[in-house]
């Protein structure tokens, strides 16, 4: 029986050693999934961060974009307002009593530049005062022509037209940095 009990010894020996083995690989393969298990997580973690400040930085961006957008069609805005307020302003003008001596610089300017004029043509509404101012030429209305004049030659083939607004659609490029600048100042 002793050898019998010293065959249970020595196997019970070997299944425990066995069984630490296994232990100690099994312990080995749990660390390397867990360590491999981590190196994924972080790695995910930090595509996901990098994909996170992505569409952060394309967020900001389009919101940039937007806002300089928003503040470019309001300022274009304000600016098509002003220039329409001045419009309206220079065609009020023509009621003022001061209109005649604009009116009157108006044909005096487009007559220099047109030495061979045949007549003038002016709104209907500022016919009479026109008539008043010259009495050497014909006097015609004209409902396109607004706070201003146009100077007809060679029997209507040329001519100049010197109006209140044309001269403000002209100065229009040059004014509108200052239109804009004390547009975005109040």
């Amino acid at each position: 029986m002793a050898l019998d009990k010293l065959l249970e010894n020595e196997a019970q020996s070997e299944i425990e050693r066995i069984r630490a083995e296994a232990r100690d690989r099994a312990g080995a393969i749990v660390r390397g999934a867990q360590e491999q298990a981590q190196t994924l997580i972080e790695s995910r973690t930090r595509a996901l961060e990098t994909q996170m400040q992505a569409s952060l930085t394309r967020a900001r961006s389009s919101a940039d974009l937007e806002r300089s957008a928003s503040r470019l069609n309001a300022g274009e805005s304000g600016m098509s307002r002003a220039f329409q307020t001045a419009q309206h302003e220079l065609l009020a003008v023509t009621r003022a009593p001061e209109y005649r001596d604009i009116l009157s610089r108006l044909i005096a300017e487009a007559r220099a530049v047109v030495p061979n004029a045949e007549a003038i043509e002016v709104h209907p509404n500022e016919a009479h005062v026109a008539r008043e101012l010259v009495t050497d030429l014909e006097i015609r209305e004209n409902y396109a022509v607004q706070g201003g004049v146009r100077v007809v030659a060679n029997g209507g083939k040329s001519g100049v037209t010197n109006t209140l607004q044309g001269r403000l659609e002209r100065l229009r490029d040059s004014l509108a940095p200052q239109v804009s600048r004390l547009l975005s100042e109040s």
